[in-house]
Parts: structure tokens; sequence; C-alpha cells
């Protein structure tokens, strides 16, 4: 009556059984990564996904992906930064960018710095950290109540500890911050042979490295604010700290764990794309009863790219 055989009803349904359960076995492997990632973005989640789903013979797209997360309201939401952590109107020495056109081959190479901060109940706590610019391995971290130089000094000596070159030429890069001009951080620079390097202009993009891991820091793994004490958030940054660099593929690693990428040598391969943002363009249409008047409208695109 329809133009459509028994045999393909019957195929039909057995396609949406598939996929229905295909698709429950992806959201319990996507629940279970997140117990360790919590805001693990969708591109990364389809990179662990695929030897996950290898072993009961299935697959998955990455724009399926994408829609099944969306259907389900999974999708993870990006938080703006409002607070300001950086005051570089000091007296102290400031120093050239020493790492403006290098291009990182190995690990401990260049180290980026910079803090952070994460909001608790009626008070403010600040994270130091230390990320190695090759293999974005976190080395160092520190958590105070205040922006003092003994935070930065902290987290400097932790990833001097974890060092694995210890021979190695290195550079230390940071913005123009107080902490980092300080005597004594300095101090702790040259007495263990760290070249010193900063920005120069103010610009963030200058730093954009540091800012970046504070981003996934505190957004994948919601440090925005802490509803629990001081003691506790220190546990909850080392838990967090620890799955950053040994759980979370890294696009620009080659997917690898910041980990993984510290054992190698040679540049990396970038996963990641420059995804356009929506644009706002001007048009006119005819107006329908006069075609010499215009009338202006918006029309808002976005350019995808395959």
């Amino acid at each position: 009556m329809f133009g459509k055989t028994r045999n393909a009803l019957y195929d039909h349904g057995y396609r949406q059984e598939q996929e229905v359960f295909c698709d429950d076995i992806i959201l319990q492997y996507v629940g279970q990564l997140r117990k360790g990632l919590p805001r693990l973005g969708t591109r990364k989640l389809h990179h662990d996904l695929i030897p996950l789903l290898a072993t009961h013979g299935l697959a998955v797209g990455r724009d399926h992906l994408f829609g099944l997360l969306e259907a389900h309201k999974l999708l993870i939401r990006r938080r703006k930064r409002k607070a300001v952590t950086t005051d570089s109107r000091h007296w102290m020495r400031k120093y050239a960018n020493l790492v403006r056109e290098v291009t990182c081959r190995r690990p401990e190479q260049v180290w980026v710095s910079d803090i952070t901060y994460i909001r608790m109940g009626n008070q403010w706590a600040y994270l130091s950290l230390i990320t190695d610019a090759y293999s974005r391995k976190i080395m160092g971290y520190s958590l105070r109540t205040d922006m003092t130089v003994q935070g930065c000094s902290e987290a400097l000596q932790m990833a001097v500890n974890n060092r694995s070159y210890p021979g190695a030429s290195l550079i230390h890069h940071s913005d123009r911050g107080s902490q980092y001009c300080s005597a004594a951080y300095v101090k702790l620079l040259t007495d263990n042979q760290i070249g010193i390097s900063m920005t120069e202009n103010g610009d963030p993009y200058e730093n954009a490295l540091a800012e970046r891991i504070n981003g996934i820091i505190k957004g994948e793994f919601n440090l925005h604010s802490s509803q629990v004490g001081f003691e506790p958030t220190c546990e909850l940054v080392k838990s967090s700290i620890t799955a950053y660099n040994e759980l979370r593929p890294h696009g620009s690693c080659d997917f690898l764990t910041p980990c993984q990428a510290h054992r190698q040598q040679g540049v990396l391969k970038k996963r990641w794309k420059t995804y356009p943002k929506k644009k706002k363009v001007q048009s006119y249409e005819l107006c329908s009863d006069n075609p010499k008047i215009t009338r202006q409208s918006n029309i808002i695109f976005e350019k995808r790219t395959i």
C-alpha cells in the first residue's frame, strides 16, 4: 500500500534498535570519561571513544557525537574570564621577550607561568602554575590566599624538583607582574640557571599558552569556585592537575597526554583547527511596495569548515 516491502520495514526497525543500542553505549562511556575529566570537550571525547567503541565493533563520527551530546544536554558551555590578577605598574626591572619566535622541539625548553583565581565562599584563593610549553605538562603549582611572591616561588621550586632533564637549557616566560619581577623570584631563576623572559606590550597573547592552561584547569575541572574550605580546595586542585597531566589528551600534542608528550622529542603535530566565528554583515532588500526604497537588514551566518 505504501510502496515499501515487508523486508524494508523490518530492516528499518532493526537499524533503529542498533542506533539506540550504540548511542546508549556511547553515553555510558562519556559518563565514565567525564568522571575524571568532568568538562572534557567533544573532540577529545571523540578521540578517546574510538578505541573504546572498537572493542564492541562500533564507531561514531564527530558530527554524530556532537548531535548526540546536544540532544542530551551534555555539551560544554564556556565561561568568560572577569578578574584581573596582573599588576605590571611597578618600578622593578622588566625583561625582554625571548620566546617570541621560538619553536619548542623538546620538553623543558620553555616554561610559562601565570596566576589565576578561585573563589572560595567569602574569600579568594590564587593558583600559581608552571607549565612546560612543549608537552603542556603542569610542572609545579601552589595555591594560597594571597598574591605574594611566595606562591609563585613555591610553584617554581616544585617545577625545578620535578624536572626530567635537569641538564637542558631552559627559559622561563611570564607576564610582567610584580611577583615575577621581584628579587626573590629572579634570584631563584638565576640560581637554577634558568633564562628569564617576559611579555613586552602587556598583551595576553604574548603569554597565551599560560592563559589557556588556566582556562582548562578552571573550565574543565569546575574550579571557577569552591564551596569547601581551603584545605579541601587544595586537594581538589591536586587531583585536577594529576588528572590533567595523566588522563587528558591534548590537541596541541598529537592527542597525547602531557605526561606522554613530556617523554617525546621533536615537533609535535597539532590536531586542533581554527573554526571561524559568526559574523554579521549588512544587506539591502527591496521593499515590496516601492522598489526604489531599500531597507537594511542584518544577516548572521556561520561559515563552516569541513
